[in-house]
């Protein structure tokens, strides 16, 4: 969000707590691109605040209630209030348990282990979802449409959506199981907390491959998975830059050095296998 959408998402937060009886003094903004992420204190609240009609802050709140009804190790909704979505001066705001972060970064046996839980209780879980081919398709639409992504180069928009459309057939022909996925199970959406590993933000939830997952977590996590199919593993991390590629070169994007990204991740792509995790291309990105 742009500084202005900032301050009026911290208001809304700020007003939803105060409306349902949570002490708020002051909201420190721990993440910012499409939404914002809120610590609310002195009341320790996690807030979530979007603009409406750009979130799925209904579908996220319901499926963390079923999760942590069956065990997986997410992040679960503030205690002290209705579990449910507020909405406030055109914004959405979901209010969270906070955790104060005891490592930050958690153990690859330890993030392997957390994912494979909540693999297993995502397969509990019979919410519809979309499909990981839905996410291939938005990637499409903006590589396909000029005026959504005016910057990306001709040449970079053929081979982008050759890239795409050649995956999206390589992976559906290994008719591998699928399943509830949490879409975007990187490490900056898992928490190292008193209580291990949980997982935030399931917005991007989809039905796909285990494989699929995996290709947004460090190669050192995937190394503790087991039963992994890694022909298929290529394949997904391949599709992940690609799908990410396309994201960074919207107009809208609001990702820091998102462009710079978009081009990293369009050389990665060009240079070939081995294929890069999307920490090491952060990593990559960093060094320059």
């Amino acid at each position: 969000m742009d500084q202005s959408g900032v301050t009026r998402a911290m208001a809304a937060a700020t007003s939803v707590a105060a409306s349902v009886g949570l002490s708020v003094g002051d909201a420190i903004v721990l993440h910012n691109s499409n939404k914002l992420a809120l610590r609310l204190t002195p009341c320790d609240v996690f807030a979530r605040v979007a603009p409406v009609g750009q979130e799925v802050a209904r579908f996220e709140v319901e499926l963390a209630q079923r999760l942590a009804e069956v065990g997986c190790p997410v992040c679960p909704l503030e205690p002290s209030v209705d579990p449910r979505v507020y909405t406030r001066d055109g914004f959405t705001v979901t209010l969270w348990t906070y955790y104060e972060p005891v490592t930050p970064h958690v153990a690859p046996v330890d993030f392997a282990e957390a994912l494979a839980r909540l693999h297993v209780g995502m397969r509990q879980v019979g919410l519809p979802s979309p499909r990981f081919t839905d996410r291939i398709t938005e990637a499409e639409e903006i590589i396909t449409d000029p005026a959504r992504s005016p910057e990306l180069p001709d040449a970079e928009r053929a081979f982008l959506s050759g890239r795409l459309a050649s995956l999206r057939r390589e992976i559906e022909e290994r008719g591998a199981v699928e399943q509830l996925l949490h879409g975007e199970p990187h490490p900056g959406n898992v928490l190292g907390t008193v209580d291990g590993p949980l997982f935030i933000d399931f917005e991007t939830c989809c039905r796909g491959p285990v494989e699929f997952d995996l290709a947004h977590v460090p190669e050192a996590v995937c190394a503790h998975y087991p039963g992994i199919d890694r022909e298929l593993l290529d394949s997904c991390r391949q599709l992940v830059l690609a799908m990410v590629a396309a994201w960074r070169w919207h107009l809208g994007d609001e990702f820091p050095n998102g462009r710079l990204f978009g081009d990293e991740l369009l050389r990665a792509l060009h240079d070939g296998p081995p294929w890069p995790t999307l920490d090491a291309m952060v990593t990559r990105l960093g060094d320059r």
